[in-house]
């Protein structure tokens, strides 16, 4: 039996048919550093909104479903598993620790995450990584209009397509897609991918447990640094 196998017999399972949502968010702030229940399962959480939100633990939960808004807002260490589609806000503000979402995301996913891995298997709607600040995204489709809108920090991979605008009014962020740009956003362009960056997309690709995909295929586009005065002190950030 693999660890994960053993970690899931001994997982703390809450049933959202039978208890109700608060009851799940209030156990997972409970939790102290070194407790036991490091293993958590979701059961039928039929799309309810801020599951798992604010967890500040390094646990592993997996939630057997699709949900509503905001799923992981907040998350600082847990390793969240969405078996599913997320609605509006998923890993919002996400300060550390993962957040895999095995269908769709919808809008704004990822919006003003600092830290983090955030791996969207399926689709993501618009404004994916509105305004993020340091969140590393992968997503393995296709991402909508308005992507990385005011994005300050952090990595956007895409394996497929983007919407209009990519990028609009972008600061430091780096977006990588593999497919077609349907437009720019205002100051944001193609900019050499140079062996760093490959070299950065393939770690994040290994970590999205993306096989089969070389990190030369994608082009890079980032700021112009047109719209805001650009400090040369802080060129090591990009």
């Amino acid at each position: 039996m693999s660890k994960a196998e053993r970690d899931q017999s001994h997982a703390r399972v809450f049933d959202l048919s039978q208890h109700p949502l608060r009851e799940l968010n209030q156990a997972l702030h409970k939790l102290t550093p070194g407790s036991n229940e490091t293993a958590w399962e979701v059961l039928h959480p039929m799309g309810s909104h801020s599951v798992a939100v604010g967890v500040d633990q390094p646990v592993s939960i997996d939630v057997r479903g699709s949900v509503g808004y905001y799923c992981g807002g907040m998350n600082d260490g847990g390793a969240i598993t969405v078996h599913g589609s997320a609605g509006p806000g998923v890993a919002e503000n996400m300060m550390s620790g993962s957040i895999v979402i095995k269908g769709d995301a919808s809008q704004y996913a990822g919006a003003t995450g600092r830290g983090g891995l955030l791996v969207i298997e399926g689709n993501a709607s618009s404004r994916c990584g509105i305004s993020m600040k340091g969140i590393d995204i992968v997503v393995h489709g296709n991402i909508g209009h308005m992507s990385a809108f005011m994005a300050q920090s952090g990595n956007l991979v895409v394996l497929g397509d983007a919407g209009d605008a990519l990028g609009d009014s972008i600061y430091e962020a780096r977006l990588f897609v593999r497919g077609k740009v349907e437009s720019l956003g205002a100051d944001c362009i193609a900019k050499e991918m140079r062996p760093e960056h490959i070299e950065l997309v393939q770690g994040l690709l290994d970590k999205a447990g993306v096989t089969g995909v070389k990190a030369s295929e994608f082009k890079r586009y980032g700021s112009a640094r047109k719209l805001y005065n650009f400090n040369i002190d802080n060129a090591d950030a990009y």
